[in-house]
């Protein structure tokens, strides 16, 4: 079956999609994302997606090219025109189309949209969950404003490939007083000896992902101890678990750190626990 991509009002295969390229989002990646997990041909948390998209082009000062509801209309029905039952929608919004200039351009420039959604075999995320995943470290140097949810994705790319070519599932940044900020496309966490789960707060160096909130309602039904604070790699190294949250992966535990062993070197049981409840705490539309 072909792919269906939604193109600037209009749903294309695939194969004949694209944009202008003059576009803002092509030439200064001047644009902002947002991915969104499938279940079940449901779109996960969307509210929360569609806040956090608002959020971000406020930041940036792009219009919003539509209501929040008709891209939620949108996004289900490229969801459903590539009749996707578990992955990931992915939409995208630059300020759009203008004669290249690094500056706004002048005048009325309507946003592109682009939303397009593909499968992820749900039984290869069970299996890395089951094995767990390595992690390596690598220095911050991406620009401050990191709680924006932007297309400027280059230094990410290259802590992947740096965490690809080491062996490894994913890379953490670590800022320069030596504290774990976030994965180069995931939250980073760790649980302590004494079973306190820990996560950098959001205010600082870091995405406020939405895995990562929906998790913090659920460790307080859960009633799991949990703190918000900075942690050092080193610290990780010695903690009884580690995990990485995002919405194509969801609760992913963590085995190694830099080559060091975390816990047992096997994913541990509230990294497990928490996956397994996550969707309990989650919202479905």
């Amino acid at each position: 079956m072909s792919r269906i991509a939604y193109v600037n009002g209009r749903y294309q295969d695939m194969r004949d999609a694209s944009v202008n390229i003059e576009d803002r989002g092509y030439q200064f990646a001047d644009g902002i994302y947002e991915v969104c997990e499938v279940r079940g041909g449901k779109l996960v948390d969307m509210p929360r997606h569609l806040a956090r998209l608002q959020r971000s082009l406020g930041e940036l000062r792009i219009a919003e090219p539509m209501p929040l509801s008709a891209l939620s209309v949108v996004m289900h029905e490229v969801v459903r025109r590539n009749r996707v039952q578990f992955g990931i929608v992915y939409l995208q919004i630059s300020r759009g189309v203008a004669r290249r200039d690094h500056g706004f351009p002048a005048g009325s420039v309507k946003p592109s949209v682009v939303v397009t959604a593909r499968t992820i075999n749900p039984a290869k995320g069970a299996e890395n969950a089951a094995r767990g995943i390595k992690v390596i470290t690598v220095p911050e140097n991406r620009w401050p404003r990191v709680d924006i949810k932007s297309t400027a994705l280059l230094p990410n790319v290259l802590a992947k490939q740096a965490a690809r070519e080491a062996g490894a599932y994913e890379a953490w940044y670590v800022d320069s007083d030596g504290f774990v900020t976030e994965g180069s496309s995931s939250n980073a966490w760790i649980v302590t000896k004494e079973g306190r789960v820990v996560t950098r707060p959001d205010k600082s160096g870091i995405l406020s992902g939405i895995t990562r909130s929906v998790l913090k309602d659920a460790l307080e039904a859960l009633q799991i101890r949990f703190e918000e604070r900075a942690f050092t790699p080193e610290e990780a190294a010695g903690a009884a678990e580690a995990f990485v949250t995002a919405a194509s992966m969801i609760v992913m535990p963590v085995v190694a750190i830099d080559g060091h062993t975390i816990g047992s070197g096997k994913p541990g049981p509230v990294a497990l626990r928490l996956r397994e409840q996550f969707h309990r705490f989650a919202a479905f539309s």
